[in-house]
């Protein structure tokens, strides 16, 4: 019970700081989002038009008076329009976020689909061919940045050979190259830090008794070197969801990817402060509820953790 309390307590902090952080930088940031919003129309606008903008949007209260309403609105998931479309800020990142979801989820297996081979693979054969294919592959994939390595496999694959499109939605075939990316771009510390936990586990008394006991070795790595191995893998699963999600603003803007990045630089490039506060929140919140729920993993997959954490809260 306790453990539960102190996590709700953690979520509603952050989730406050978070608020007033993204609210405040913004007001104090350069640009008036008045003047971009009258700045569009073809017609000539007065100061009294401008103060009447300011006066709807209440623009022209204090801060910390903008601040609380916008925050009780947030509350009832309500995060205000669109300074530059009019439309509702949930509704564009409703639409948007399926989208980025989708990508990251993609971009994951196919980052998981290289590491999990090679760092397995590099650790049981460390004098193998597979283990120089995981050193070369973590050598150039460390070297090269992902919009990089966007742009060689759009000009292998969609100029020179023709066969995937290099930018938009509309089916699978849009996914693979931007999933390729920036699972590619992602891999390299997994395939290491697996490979690196694997031979620690392996190397532990418990693994060599169990082995001089005529223990099956599929069951001593299935049931105690992999599970032990998968506890600083989902540490940084948890520690690059920051990464991932500055990863697919790149990605979507490089494939013209219309997803919660391409929807982020537009508001930024417009100065759309309630779509940018929008944003953070939301991206904010989604980072650290994953990292609450890998968090949450470490303690299923080894109990021993929650006894400690009870253990010392006894004393």
């Amino acid at each position: 019970m306790y453990g539960i309390s102190k996590r709700l307590a953690k979520v509603l902090v952050f989730f406050f700081l978070l608020s007033f952080f993204s609210f405040m930088i913004l007001k104090l940031a350069p640009g008036d989002p008045v003047m971009n919003i009258l700045g569009t129309q073809e017609v000539a606008v007065s100061n009294q038009d401008v103060e009447q903008l300011r006066e709807q949007l209440g623009l022209n209260k204090p801060m910390v008076i903008q601040y609380c309403h916008w925050l009780k609105k947030v509350i009832h998931l309500d995060f205000g329009n669109s300074l530059i479309t009019g439309k509702s800020v949930a509704s564009g990142i409703g639409k948007a976020f399926p989208r980025t979801l989708l990508l990251a989820l993609s971009s994951i297996t196919v980052m998981f689909l290289i590491a999990v081979p090679l760092g397995v693979g590099s650790a049981f054969y460390r004098d193998g061919v597979i283990n120089k294919i995981s050193e070369i592959f973590n050598l150039i994939g460390s070297s090269i940045p992902g919009f990089w390595l966007g742009f060689i496999l759009v000009d292998i694959f969609a100029i020179k050979l023709n066969l995937l499109p290099s930018m938009g939605v509309g089916g699978l075939k849009h996914l693979i190259l931007p999933s390729l990316t920036l699972g590619i771009s992602m891999a390299p510390p997994y395939v290491r830090l697996l490979k690196t936990s694997i031979i620690e586990s392996m190397e532990q008394d418990f693994i060599q008794s169990a082995k001089a006991r005529g223990v099956l070795e599929v069951r001593i790595f299935f049931f105690h070197v992999l599970r032990k191995s998968l506890m600083p893998v989902l540490t940084l699963f948890g520690m690059s969801m920051g990464s991932l999600m500055g990863g697919t603003v790149v990605i979507e803007v490089l494939f013209s990817y219309p997803g919660l990045g391409k929807l982020a630089i537009e508001a930024i490039t417009n100065r759309d402060y309630s779509m940018i506060q929008g944003f953070i929140l939301f991206t904010g919140m989604l980072v650290f509820v994953i990292n609450l729920i890998v968090d949450i993993l470490h303690r299923f997959i080894d109990p021993s953790i929650a006894i400690k954490e009870a253990e010392q809260l006894e004393i």
